[in-house]
């Protein structure tokens, strides 16, 4: 071949690979950033929501925009992730946001307040229901943008040291509980305690707790809670659908070229497919060996979720009564909890019943 044939084939050859290339592998920056997250390693659910993140949007890339995933303790404590968020000690936190109520009370509204949402609800109420624009106006003022990240399903009551029959059995009860459902149990008795999920089980396992919460039966084992604490109680009704969030600091979202916030966004909605199905699949085997090794399960009296459920709307009138910004986001999830239901309770909850009373049958 001539050598001037031969660069013209080169040359075409080299034009045909730039073409070809991803049009986002030559136009965009390397970046990299520090994602700190509110849980332990050893969740791999829950702790695996933040890594899910990194490296969907590392794929999405080709590695270009990089995600360090750190545990808590690792780069600040865990209930601190979203002030690290905020004051840019880290680009982005994964967390709960209840964590945060000392702060500001509306920040439970957008993982779980008790009688409050389930989980397709509450991504409902994000999606659909006005709850994006309501809560990125509310984050906004702190420094930071959220995103739905995941959600746990219908929490466990949690554990307890001793049996549960009558609302008096709750007075004066030490209990690791996170979110506004401490302030609701403590118009019934209990006293409320809010530490990390790495802390809860040397608490417990030193009486400094009388009774715990975290998720439900796949983290509970993992965490060790049967080995200190006897009675296991459902429902959760203070964690209906909690959500996990994503929070990422302002500037630095600002910052991020378009189509690495749109990939972000893209990694957290998967999350919010993975998270739910991931426990609904873990929970039944965990729940029958944490039975097997002698756990009691309890049921939470008809009186006691009555009287808790009239001190949650108690609660929630004082501090609407108080507070503008929390009434006006509250006011928006129950109304839509409020059309919600009555959809749930035509078809779902009359299948779910049916269902589940055949299948009890052996069906």
């Amino acid at each position: 071949m001539k050598r001037r044939d031969f660069l013209k084939v080169s040359a075409a050859g080299a034009a045909a690979t730039a073409v070809a290339s991803p049009a986002i592998a030559q136009s965009s920056p390397e970046i990299k950033w520090r994602l700190t997250s509110s849980f332990p390693k050893s969740l791999d659910t829950i702790y695996g929501g933040a890594e899910q993140v990194s490296k969907y949007v590392a794929e999405m890339t080709d590695n270009k925009f990089q995600i360090q995933v750190f545990a808590a303790g690792e780069v600040v404590p865990a209930l601190q992730a979203l002030d690290a968020t905020a004051n840019g000690t880290v680009e982005m936190c994964h967390t709960v946001s209840y964590y945060y109520v000392g702060k500001d009370p509306t920040f439970a509204i957008y993982a779980s307040v008790p009688f409050g949402l389930n989980a397709r609800q509450q991504n409902s109420w994000w999606y659909q229901g006005g709850g994006m624009e309501l809560g990125n106006e509310f984050f906004k003022k702190s420094g930071v943008i959220g995103f739905p990240c995941g959600n746990t399903g219908t929490q466990m009551g949690g554990w307890f040291r001793k049996e549960i029959k009558t609302v008096a059995d709750l007075s004066g009860l030490k209990m690791r509980i996170g979110g506004i459902a401490g302030q609701v149990l403590q118009k019934v008795g209990v006293v409320p305690q809010q530490i990390a999920g790495g802390d809860i089980y040397p608490a417990l396992e030193k009486g400094t707790l009388d009774a715990c919460e975290w998720v439900g039966p796949y983290d509970d084992e993992k965490l060790g809670f049967q080995k200190v604490a006897k009675y296991y109680y459902y429902p959760g009704w203070w964690e209906g659908g909690p959500t996990t969030s994503l929070f990422v600091n302002n500037q630095a979202w600002d910052k991020l070229p378009k189509q690495y916030q749109a990939m972000v966004e893209t990694a957290c909605g998967h999350v919010v497919s993975w998270m739910v199905p991931k426990y609904d699949a873990g929970n039944p085997a965990a729940l029958r060996r944490l039975v097997a090794q002698g756990t009691e399960l309890r049921a939470f009296p008809r009186l006691v979720l009555e009287a808790c459920f009239e001190a949650a709307y108690q609660y929630y009138d004082e501090l609407s009564a108080k507070d503008a910004k929390f009434k006006k986001i509250y006011d928006s999830l129950k109304a839509f909890r409020s059309e919600s239901n009555l959809w749930f309770r035509v078809a779902e909850n009359t299948f779910d019943n049916f269902n589940y009373a055949m299948s009890a049958k052996g069906k």
